[in-house]
């Protein structure tokens, strides 16, 4: 096994589901970065980000970060409404308090959204056989 390559585990949520992957831009600044970080981290999180994003029916959520680039892998039950559990998310008790206070560090306008900061990634590959889809 390469100790060079970190490796994650896949969390099995016993029902079907979807996935969903969006992508956010970093401002180029290493302070600021490591500051981004920092407060994802499970000491610095917010509580009610977290429970936010559950109480929306999301299972589960991983941000993956490379120079600027943010590159987040959502898991939903299958036939989740995501438009509609975002406009929850957005509607919920400090949740814009949270995207205007992570802002400062993204490359996105004043007052965006969460659903209007992370843009939507098209997959051009997958491994999976079709009739497996």
């Amino acid at each position: 096994m390469s100790t060079s390559i970190k490796r994650y585990p896949n969390k099995e949520h016993n029902q079907p589901t979807e996935r969903i992957c969006r992508t956010l831009d970093l401002r180029d600044n290493p302070e600021l970065i490591a500051e981004y970080r920092r407060r994802h981290s499970r000491e610095a999180i917010w509580p009610e980000v977290p429970a936010g994003i559950r109480e929306v029916g999301i299972l589960e959520m991983e941000i993956y970060l490379l120079d600027t680039r943010l590159f987040m892998i959502v898991d939903i039950p299958a036939g989740l409404d995501w438009d509609a559990a975002m406009e929850q998310l957005a509607n919920l008790p400090r949740q814009q308090e949270w995207e205007d206070y992570m802002a400062i560090f993204q490359l996105v306008k004043p007052g965006s959204t969460a659903a209007e900061k992370w843009l939507p990634m098209e997959r051009i590959f997958h491994l999976y056989e079709p009739d497996k889809e």
